[in-house]
């Protein structure tokens, strides 16, 4: 018995030594750059059925293209009016105008093109 409640709480004290290491994820900088009424997020997205096709095309695109990071799969794409903005990290330049690319393929008007490339 002793035996076991020693290993549960080395168990604990292990799991909660490993939660609590930094993992440098503060976007308090970018969390308030996007307080500006001036920058689309998410939440700005379109429903215009248009609108709504054109997003999801882009992402299927980007989704399903081998050759981007589970990173650049995941970047935000708003559409308001056919205009297209990509926003969030990519590890290259090369990423970045494959995103581009799938955008334009898709059928989007403009693009506005925010995708940041990630600093080792």
């Amino acid at each position: 018995m002793k035996l076991t409640a020693h290993t549960l709480l080395l168990s604990a004290v292990i799991a909660g030594s490993s939660w609590s290491q930094d993992t440098n994820a503060d976007n308090t900088g970018k969390n308030v750059r996007d307080r500006d009424d001036q920058s689309v997020t998410a939440t700005d997205q379109s429903n215009a059925p248009a609108d709504l096709k054109l997003t999801a095309d882009i992402r299927k695109m980007v989704v399903g293209d081998d050759s981007l990071s589970m990173m650049a799969k995941n970047v935000k794409i708003v559409t308001i009016g056919g205009v297209v903005t990509l926003r969030g990290p990519v590890e290259n330049e090369k990423e970045k105008a494959a995103i581009e690319s799938h955008a334009k393929q898709a059928g989007a008007k403009k693009i506005t093109n925010e995708l940041e490339i990630k600093k080792s």
